[in-house]
């Protein structure tokens, strides 16, 4: 079964206690009542690119171009349990945009401090490869959830010499 297509994408700013990102409360669907970064699938004729930019309008009204956009890296996710949810995510960072974050039906953003990210309120993969996203690192990684579709069976670092894994 082939994987889905979606993308993130983290604002960056500096804030008055230092380094902020730009999440959102999940209001409905897929992680409803979880923080999230901005961002969802690639639609049919998209780019990556193309797709995140419009996200990023859709769920906060913020502008953001293409040319702004700098690649973090990729997280495979894989659900033995639903492997319709498999999903391969393309990672994208920007510290440029237009305009002010506004809650959409879909989600509620608000500014955090990169170094008190809400992790106890995320998917639990997010502390696996949220962090060195956001310092500037390429990611690559296949994150297995277990058969409750919520917890972290393992992380494969395919780049990595050996692939360790996590568990």
């Amino acid at each position: 079964m082939e994987s889905a297509q979606v993308t993130l994408c983290f604002l960056l700013r500096e804030g008055p206690a230092g380094a902020e990102v730009l999440l959102g409360l999940k209001l409905t669907g897929f992680g409803k009542g979880k923080i999230v970064g901005i961002g969802g699938h690639v639609e049919p004729g998209e780019t990556h690119a193309q797709a995140v930019v419009r996200e990023i309008r859709e769920e906060t009204g913020l502008i953001v171009l293409e040319p702004d956009l700098s690649h973090a890296g990729l997280v495979e996710f894989v659900f033995p349990a639903r492997p319709e949810w498999n999903m391969s995510c393309r990672l994208f960072t920007t510290r440029r945009w237009q305009g002010q974050p506004a809650e959409s039906r879909e989600i509620s953003p608000e500014w955090f401090s990169t170094a008190a990210l809400p992790l106890e309120r995320m998917w639990q993969d997010a502390e696996h490869w949220l962090p060195p996203a956001l310092s500037g690192e390429t990611i690559d990684v296949v994150v297995i959830l277990n058969d409750d579709n919520e917890t972290v069976a393992s992380v494969r670092y395919p780049g990595a010499q050996g692939t360790p894994l996590r568990r």
